[in-house]
C-alpha cells in the first residue's frame, strides 16, 4: 500500500531530478557554489547571503542551529578551525519551489578524511534565487546509526 501510495504522489508532483553531467549551471548550483566559495574565503556575510531567513542548519548531527546571531557564531567557529573541504559530484531534485541539493564532502578531520552527504533544502525566492532553508551537512549520519 504504501509503495502505491508513494507511486502516486510521485506521478502527481512535477519534479526534476538532474545530476552533475546532466545539469546545467542553475540558480540551485550558483547558490550552493556562492555558499561553498564564501566559506572557504572566510565571507560569513556572503554565507548568510545564502540562506532564508529562519534557515536551519545541523552543525553535528541532532543539534540544529537557527537564528542569524547562531548561525554566524556556528560559521565562524568552522571557519576558525582552519578546515578545508573538498566536494563532490551534485544532484538536485526540483519540485516547483521547492529543491533538494545532495552532495558528498570530505575533509582532513582528528582520526583521518571524514566524509559525509551534504542535504540540503532550498526555497525559490519572489526574485527568482533559492535560498537555503535546511542545510544538514551530515546527511548521511542516521545511516551511521544503530537500528531501534
Amino acid at each position: 500500500m504504501t509503495r502505491t501510495l508513494a507511486a502516486i504522489f510521485l506521478a502527481l508532483t512535477p519534479t526534476l531530478a538532474l545530476t552533475e553531467s546532466a545539469m546545467p549551471d542553475t540558480p540551485i548550483l550558483t547558490t550552493i557554489t556562492t555558499m561553498t566559495d564564501a566559506f572557504a574565503a572566510g565571507d560569513i556575510d556572503r554565507i548568510m547571503s545564502t540562506y532564508a531567513p529562519g534557515a536551519t542548519v545541523l552543525a553535528e548531527p541532532g543539534q540544529p542551529v537557527t537564528g542569524d546571531a547562531e548561525l554566524r557564531a556556528m560559521f565562524a567557529a568552522f571557519i576558525a578551525s582552519g578546515i578545508n573541504f573538498t566536494y563532490g559530484a551534485h544532484e538536485v531534485v526540483i519540485a516547483g519551489d521547492t529543491a533538494l541539493h545532495l552532495m558528498q564532502w570530505t575533509a582532513p578531520g582528528p582520526d583521518g578524511e571524514m566524509s559525509a552527504l551534504s542535504v540540503a533544502v532550498l526555497r525559490r525566492q519572489p526574485d527568482d534565487t533559492w535560498k537555503m532553508v535546511i542545510d544538514h551537512p551530515f546527511g548521511d549520519s542516521v545511516m551511521h546509526t544503530p537500528a531501534h
